[in-house]
């Protein structure tokens, strides 16, 4: 009785199956931006007042995140043609924040277009 159930496992046929409909869902959009500025001070301010900008529009938001500090360093020699050996050194300091807003309403990115940020703050925003 038992080699007669094993034989008729083996003559079943696996019938195929449809592909099941799955619900395709947009990811959400995403606004993100990055600050850069040579003064952390200065950075930190206007990060503060985007943030607060947001906030009061109920936008949800990722971050500051700060991102690694770009270093530039340039070496200079002190005087002309005979002291080789004496030298300068000089160095740029960038600091970066990255800021993320979760679906920007048309309220937040109108405000964020007319916030009067402090010389020397560059911002690159991109919708993602």
């Amino acid at each position: 009785m038992a080699v007669a159930a094993k034989e008729e496992k083996k003559k079943k046929v696996a019938t195929p199956r449809r592909p099941r409909k799955v619900a395709v869902v947009a990811p959400p959009q995403r606004l993100r931006i990055k600050v850069r500025a040579y003064e952390h001070k200065v950075l930190d301010m206007s990060v503060k007042q985007i943030v607060e900008t947001a906030l009061r529009y109920d936008a949800k938001i990722a971050g500051p995140i700060p991102l690694p500090t770009e270093i530039k360093k340039y070496t200079v020699n002190r005087s002309t043609f005979i002291y080789k050996d004496a030298r300068e050194q000089f160095e740029m300091r960038v600091h970066k924040r990255l800021i993320d807003i979760l679906d920007p309403s048309q309220k937040v990115i109108e405000a964020l277009t007319n916030l009067s940020l402090p010389s020397g703050v560059t911002i690159e925003v991109k919708m993602i």
